[in-house]
C-alpha cells in the first residue's frame, strides 16, 4: 500500500467549504484553539473528540494533526494560551506608581476579575489537575508563563517590607496560591456551594461584596500586627 502523503498547510479558509476566503497560519490556529477549548472545558481530555472539534469548524482531523501534532499537543497548546491570558494582563497591570498595599489589591481584584470572565479557564485547570498535571509538566513553555506572575508578586512583597507596611512572613508563590484559591473556588465549586448552603457565590448582588472581601482578606494577612 502507498503511503499516505503529509498534509499540506491550507492557502484557502478550511471552514469556508467554497475556497473563496484565505486565511493564514494564525488564524486558522486560532480558531481550532477556540473550538478546542470549548470541547475541552466541556467534556474533558477524555472525552473531547478531535472529529468533532473539526466537524465545527469544517475541517479535518488531518489538518488539525498537521498544526498540532496529537490530541495531547492540542489540549497542551489549550492550556499554554489559556494561562497566557492571565499572565498577560498580570504583566500589562500598572503597579509601579501605587504604594504595595493597593498594589495589592489591584492584584487581587484582576485575578477575580479573570477568574469570573473565564470559566472554561477554571474547568481547564481542574481537568488537568485529575491528570496530575502530565501534559504540563510535559511543556516547559507552561511552567515559563507563570514566572512573570511571581516576580511581580515578589517585588510588590519586597517593597511593602522594606516600607514596614506587610509584616508576613510569605513568599510570592504562597500569597498567588491564596488569591488563586479563593478566586478558583469561587467559580469551580459554585454549583456544590449553592446546593449545599443555598448560597450563590457567582450572584450579580454579592460579586462587589465578594471581590472587597477578598482583598480584605489578602491585606488583613499580609499587615498584621499581632503575629
Amino acid at each position: 500500500m502507498a503511503a499516505v502523503p503529509p498534509p499540506t498547510a491550507p492557502s484557502q479558509d478550511p471552514a469556508s467549504g467554497n475556497g473563496r476566503r484565505t486565511r493564514d497560519k494564525a488564524r486558522t490556529q486560532a480558531e481550532i484553539l477556540d473550538v478546542a477549548t470549548e470541547e475541552f472545558a466541556r467534556l474533558g481530555f477524555t472525552g473531547a473528540r478531535v472529529d468533532e472539534i473539526a466537524a465545527r469548524i469544517k475541517t479535518t482531523k488531518r489538518m488539525i494533526y498537521y498544526y498540532f501534532g496529537s490530541k495531547e499537543q492540542l489540549f497542551t497548546a489549550v492550556l499554554e494560551r489559556a494561562y497566557a491570558g492571565i499572565r498577560r494582563q498580570e504583566q500589562q497591570l500598572d503597579v509601579e506608581g501605587l504604594e504595595p498595599v493597593p498594589a495589592i489589591r489591584r492584584l487581587a481584584e484582576l485575578t477575580f476579575d479573570h477568574h469570573e470572565a473565564h470559566p472554561d479557564f477554571i474547568r481547564l485547570v481542574s481537568i488537568e489537575n485529575i491528570h496530575e498535571a502530565e501534559h504540563i509538566a510535559a511543556a516547559p513553555s507552561l511552567g515559563a508563563l507563570n514566572s512573570p506572575a511571581i516576580e511581580v508578586i515578589s517585588r510588590i512583597l519586597d517593597e511593602g517590607r522594606a516600607q514596614g507596611a506587610f509584616t508576613a512572613d510569605v513568599d510570592a508563590v504562597d500569597l498567588h496560591a491564596m488569591i488563586s484559591s479563593f478566586c478558583f473556588f469561587r467559580v469551580a465549586n459554585r454549583h456544590t456551594f449553592h446546593a449545599l448552603f443555598g448560597r450563590d457565590l457567582t450572584a450579580p448582588d454579592s460579586r462587589d461584596h465578594y471581590r472587597t472581601m477578598l482583598s480584605d482578606m489578602v491585606i488583613a494577612y499580609l499587615t498584621a500586627t499581632d503575629r
